[in-house]
């Protein structure tokens, strides 16, 4: 089992928008997900109540109680589990840290949100150093704020998904209806976005399972 970690200092990043996406691309691709919810207000935990389907799994769960939680899903057949964390919780944060495989640091390209990654930096080496890779989210049409996002990146040291996430309406309007956006709009823009970006996840952590590289 791989587990992935979704940290941010800041709110509002898409955390939770991105942890039950790449759990429902995931499950797409013949996997078995699970997204363990660490933050108080349970927002995935929301949004697998109004969800239809089964899948993924939906678990909420406290920091003393993470390496609990991950057993039990490891024990029950899991591929990947992802950590949803609350922003400004250092010992969510630390906790989920530490068990990763990888960690997330999902990032719009604002001031606001560049300046915390440092912070977040500090949180991953406490932790032992963990592979780090921050997804940019939330990038306008146009203008040069990519670029500029990326070389802030870079400057700090981290790695930075090469597919970004677009400001759609299909990720809001999927969560509405317990959905992801390639369950509510599969050919759209989003969609793939969010597809391109859990395969180059799944190749990062080289998770393997028979269902997901039969395609291959």
């Amino acid at each position: 089992m791989k587990t992935i970690a979704l940290l941010a200092q800041k709110g509002g990043t898409g955390k939770t928008t991105l942890a039950v996406s790449l759990a429902v691309a995931a499950g797409q691709s013949g996997a078995t997900a699970v997204v363990i919810d660490l933050d108080p207000q349970a927002t995935a935990c929301h949004w697998g109540d109004r969800r239809q389907a089964e899948t993924p799994i939906i678990v909420d769960a406290q920091p003393a109680r993470l390496q609990q939680a991950l057993e039990r899903a490891k024990s029950g057949g899991v591929d990947l589990a992802l950590i949803d964390t609350p922003a400004r919780s250092e010992q969510a944060a630390m906790a989920a840290a530490k068990v990763a495989d990888l960690v997330i640091i999902p990032c719009r390209t604002q001031i606001y949100d560049l300046e915390t990654i440092p912070t977040t930096q500090e949180l991953i080496a406490l932790a032992g150093r963990p592979t780090a890779l921050v997804i940019l989210n939330a990038v306008p049409p146009q203008g040069k704020r990519v670029e500029q996002a990326i070389e802030a990146v870079s400057g700090f040291g981290i790695s930075v998904c090469p597919t970004c996430l677009g400001s759609r309406s299909a990720f809001g309007d999927a969560a509405a209806l317990g959905l992801s956006a390639t369950e509510f709009d599969p050919r759209g823009k989003a969609a793939g976005e969010i597809l391109q970006v859990y395969e180059y996840i799944r190749r990062l952590v080289r998770m393997e399972t028979e269902e997901v590289i039969a395609d291959e």
